[in-house]
């Protein structure tokens, strides 16, 4: 890759959202986010309230990407054990933070603040605060790794207080074709210009819609010229198919 592509990984963690209880509503906005600010989104792993795998995961995501960002398990409860396990990935001691003890304090009236709240002012030592302002308990960044709450209320918030400190490389360009062939007909066509175009990411998505099939090819670079390239190269191999075809002017 070129050193103008930052990469990160998302981090699901919670049993509920395995067990299907919880249906995930943060991976989509935070691809949105990050594509947005030239971050390019390479995996999503779901994983559960396991301290092992919590502790494995995050040591192998934070070395092979760029920026690693994890939901849930922050909470007052015993099962949220992601800052304990985050600290032990890194080999450093959990401790109350004074700060975010600060603002739990000024969150909840006298006598509200139990322990099982002050768990959540507990991050990593070394650790940055990331604010919380819809609920008060902070998130957290220590090296490359982001852990924000699950909710998506509150973990939208906190991606919103930090993106403007992320380092982006080129932004990601898509563009796509909505060609009215079946998927297998136009896949030679696709190999061929993506030989072509190594440095261009094709996909091809087949639909039915009023009782046609046809194929949603979308195209994607950081490279203008190239993507314009490509773009052309495949309509006019779609072209040469004798079918219809015509570039979706509405994003993806």
């Amino acid at each position: 890759m070129s050193k103008s592509t930052v990469t990160a990984c998302v981090i699901l963690i919670g049993n509920e959202i395995l067990s299907g209880r919880t249906q995930d509503a943060n991976l989509h906005f935070l691809a949105t986010g990050l594509t947005a600010i030239g971050i390019q989104l390479r995996e999503a792993r779901v994983i559960p309230d396991v301290e092992a795998t919590i502790i494995e995961t995050v040591n192998l995501c934070r070395e092979r990407f760029d920026y690693v960002f994890t939901t849930g398990g922050i909470g007052p409860t015993h099962d949220d054990i992601t800052a304990d396990a985050v600290a032990k990935a890194f080999g450093v001691p959990l401790i109350r933070h004074p700060q975010a003890v600060a603002i739990m304090e000024a969150r909840y009236e006298s006598g509200q603040l139990n322990e099982a709240r002050l768990k959540m002012a507990d991050v990593p030592e070394g650790a940055a605060l990331v604010a919380n302002p819809v609920s008060g308990a902070p998130g957290f960044r220590i090296g490359n790794v982001y852990v924000f709450a699950g909710v998506p209320k509150i973990m939208q918030a906190m991606f919103d207080g930090i993106k403007a400190e992320l380092v982006g490389g080129a932004p990601m360009l898509s563009r796509t074709i909505v060609a009215f062939m079946p998927e297998g007909t136009v896949a030679d066509a696709l190999r061929a210009v993506q030989e072509r175009f190594a440095e261009v990411e094709m996909g091809s998505y087949p639909f039915y819609r009023s009782q046609r099939f046809g194929t949603s090819l979308v195209l994607r670079s950081s490279d203008t010229e190239r993507l314009n390239e490509a773009v052309a190269a495949l309509s006019e191999a779609l072209a040469g198919l004798g079918g219809e075809f015509e570039e979706q002017t509405t994003p993806d």
